[in-house]
């Protein structure tokens, strides 16, 4: 493998001025140029970015620890921030969490070994501890998709409750009126912020919320199913659900068939982030269609502007807007 000393033989220079030529830095001469980089091509030579690291104390690579890589939302996410790195020059080592503490700090770990630049996260829990870990070596961070009441950290998401209030309004203009929520875990904001949302629209439309309506288990297909489940053991079922997420969705589903209820005939169900319409052929769940391609492309941004010192001081919070989709997982309930 050629180095930049076989270039500069093969130019007929020495190799500070091959050097110079490579990292553009100095005068050299037009023709002392176009030899340098005729020699380039000719060895088929590729510079090594760890000198270069080594000498700017920085590595160009950004990590991206997401906590759940197997919902289909997060491909989104993951695909701008990538795209916002590349269009600055930077790189992405993408980390999968899999909904684990332990596993979010090794992965945390590792990338700060391999001394990243800046971190972005999907954090589990809004918990100080994995941002405090960062930032303590001197790291930056910007959480995506998660409010965070501590420490202060830039923040890119949209607002779950307001989602969730708009979500539930549209059953209850419907004639909907015995509502259940089925979101994650108790321990996940957006999981409880999806609830707050649903009992702000309730309680606004005179409607009372039934503690046995309200449920939490895993961002998971499985974890619908068993709320599911849990709503069809109930002496009166709901007409319509809320879901805090599309695995949600499809496990409660899944139950509800089972049982020999179709929806949305006997149940109606809305939810958050399904597949995309561009994606599908024939998109069936009622939506809150967050943004994810520009939270991941605007967080890199964020990202690349702290460590270059573009931002403002303050931390900041980016809100981005959800869009809500009907399609067929809706309809007014059943009187019959």
């Amino acid at each position: 493998m050629a180095n930049i000393r076989d270039v500069a033989k093969r130019a007929g220079v020495t190799p500070p001025t091959g050097s110079r030529v490579l990292n553009n830095n100095g005068y050299v001469k037009d023709e002392t140029r176009r030899r340098v980089e005729a020699a380039i091509r000719d060895l088929n030579y590729v510079p090594s970015s760890l000198g270069k690291s080594l000498r700017f104390q920085r590595t160009d690579t950004i990590g991206l620890l997401i906590a759940d890589i197997s919902n289909p939302f997060w491909v989104g996410v993951i695909r701008g921030a990538e795209h916002g790195a590349s269009a600055n020059g930077y790189n992405i080592i993408l980390c999968d969490s899999d909904s684990s503490s332990d596993k979010e700090m090794q992965h945390l770990e590792n990338l700060l070994k391999r001394q990243v630049d800046g971190v972005l996260i999907t954090p589990i829990e809004a918990v100080p501890g994995p941002i405090e870990y960062v930032r303590a070596r001197g790291v930056p961070v910007v959480v995506i998709g998660y409010p965070m009441p501590e420490p202060p950290v830039d923040v890119v998401r949209c607002d779950s409750e307001q989602a969730a209030y708009e979500l539930v309004a549209l059953l209850i203009e419907m004639g909907h009126r015995r509502i259940a929520a089925l979101s994650g875990p108790r321990n996940i904001v957006t999981a409880t912020d999806r609830v707050a949302g649903f009992e702000r629209a309730m309680r606004e439309a005179g409607l009372t919320v039934d503690p046995a309506l309200v449920q939490h288990a895993d961002f998971s297909p499985d974890g619908g199913y068993e709320m599911g489940r849990r709503m069809l053991e109930l002496e009166s079922r709901p007409t319509a659900v809320l879901t805090g997420n599309n695995f949600i969705a499809i496990g409660a589903a899944k139950a509800f068939r089972e049982a020999g209820l179709e929806v949305p005939g006997d149940v109606s169900v809305v939810t958050f982030d399904g597949s995309s319409p561009d994606l599908v052929v024939d998109p069936f769940f009622t939506m809150a269609m967050q943004p994810g391609y520009e939270m991941g492309r605007t967080a890199a941004d964020l990202l690349i502007r702290r460590l270059r010192g573009q931002a403002d001081t303050s931390t900041q919070e980016v809100l981005l807007p959800t869009q809500t989709l009907e399609y067929d997982s809706t309809a007014p309930p059943n009187r019959t």
